[in-house]
């Protein structure tokens, strides 16, 4: 493993736990906080992008595994150690903050960016997956 990977797997591993953080904080939430159970659309969204964030960034460092396995370039390898990640935000957020106000009805315009995170995941993806095939062929 090289040390730009080990390093973004160690950033990610340091932010996971506020991903568990924020399950505790849904639950409080939940419980606690009558304008938060009062708002199904505002409880989806926000679930949705608490299941994203944590699905994403364990997808991120089983992706990170296989980087240094290609047979990209540096900045390649540079843009498929950084895709998965940067999804991992991207489409939380979208989650998150396109419903910040505690009376929304539907979600504002920041629901976009969930469109631009799972362009740049499929963009991690193909790139991940043609340089892993493109290094089994050189072997």
């Amino acid at each position: 493993m090289t040390n730009e990977t080990r390093k973004a797997a160690g950033t990610l591993l340091i932010i996971l736990p506020t991903v568990m953080i924020g399950g505790v904080s849904l639950l409080t939430l939940l419980i606690s906080d009558p304008t938060y159970a009062a708002n199904p659309l505002r409880q989806d969204l926000w679930r949705a992008g608490h299941a994203h964030a944590g699905v994403f960034l364990l997808f991120a460092l089983v992706a990170l595994r296989y980087v240094d396995d290609t047979s990209l370039s540096g900045g390649w390898k540079w843009f498929a150690r950084s895709a998965f990640p940067l999804a991992a935000i991207l489409i939380p957020s979208a989650f998150f903050l396109s419903v910040l106000s505690p009376d929304a009805t539907r979600p504002n315009a920041l629901i976009y960016l969930a469109y631009v995170g799972a362009l740049v995941l499929a963009s991690g993806v193909v790139t991940l997956a043609v340089g892993l095939l493109k290094a089994g062929r050189q072997q």
